[in-house]
């Protein structure tokens, strides 16, 4: 009755949630939607989780026993149906691991990304020449490295979704940069003069915040490693953390886990440079290239 796939759209995320919503304010437990379907509680589960993909036959029969409207479960259908259409990215999916494919689908639809980066300009704000370095470098992965086709793939992914940030609805993007990032040369002086021009562009937009975190400022709060942390406008959707590691990555949604990181990423605003002191910070670096 299902269809698996390597990562759930936002939308689907949501309609899982409100799915659930609908079957505990009907009293039902998922056993006893699962008796509808004449599955196993478990399918109700991975429905409700957006872990498969919702079929429209089977979403009518529950929201008929949910006690939903004709005209509410016609909305929620046409709703089921764009969620289940093909993300942008997805057109990626042979580069594209799934557990980075759920991180583009959030992304797109936060209203508010914060990031803590210490090792490398944010993805969003890298050129296509420093983002080559990067992949060039083996530091995203080993096989990567060693294939220039899916390193030209991967860049055009990249460029890709910093559309988002000059789109009509764009988020608001708050990020703390670690000085490291911008000390540690990426493709030479030209790649690295162009990068700190591309910052400062970014800078100059009314959704964009950077701050950097210098060295003289000594240890703070976020050295354990980089996460971004969203926010959404749906109330279906909690604040989210995302934690990256050398083969995969966590989300994190429990709400004294995404308060812990909130409360750090505050203490790096407050510790690092100002977003009027970082455009000073950059100008000074670019002289020295």
């Amino acid at each position: 009755m299902s269809e698996p796939r390597s990562a759930p759209t936002v939308g689907q995320v949501v309609l899982g949630r409100r799915l659930q919503d609908l079957r505990e304010r009907a009293g039902l437990k998922r056993e006893e939607a699962a008796k509808v379907l004449r599955v196993a509680p478990a399918t109700v589960r991975r429905m409700e989780m957006a872990e498969v993909g919702l079929k429209i036959p089977y979403l009518q029969l529950l929201l008929k026993s949910y006690g939903v409207t004709d005209e509410e479960a016609d909305a929620f259908v046409t709703l089921a149906e764009d969620a289940n259409k093909p993300g942008w990215w997805q057109r990626y999916h042979d580069i594209l691991p799934g557990w980075f494919s759920m991180y583009v689908s959030l992304e797109g639809a936060a209203s508010l990304i914060r990031s803590y980066e210490p090792h490398f300009v944010p993805g969003l704000l890298q050129t296509e020449d420093y983002a080559r370095g990067v992949l060039r470098s083996g530091a995203v992965g080993r096989t990567l490295a060693e294939d220039p086709d899916v390193i030209e793939r991967h860049i055009a992914l990249r460029m890709r979704r910093q559309e988002l940030i000059t789109r009509e609805d764009a988020p608001r993007l708050w990020m703390v940069m670690d000085e490291t990032a911008l000390r540690r040369p990426v493709g030479g002086p030209d790649v690295m003069r162009a990068q700190i021009d591309r910052l400062l562009e970014a800078t100059e937009l009314a959704n964009v915040t950077l701050q950097i975190a210098e060295f003289v400022s000594g240890p703070h709060p976020g050295t354990y490693g980089p996460f971004v942390l969203f926010r959404f406008a749906v109330p279906e959707l909690p604040d989210m953390v995302y934690s990256e590691y050398l083969t995969g990555a966590v989300y994190l949604d429990a709400r004294p886990e995404v308060a812990t990181h909130l409360e750090v990423m505050d203490r790096m605003a407050a510790h690092a440079a100002t977003a009027h002191r970082t455009k000073d910070i950059l100008r000074d670096l670019r002289k020295e290239l």
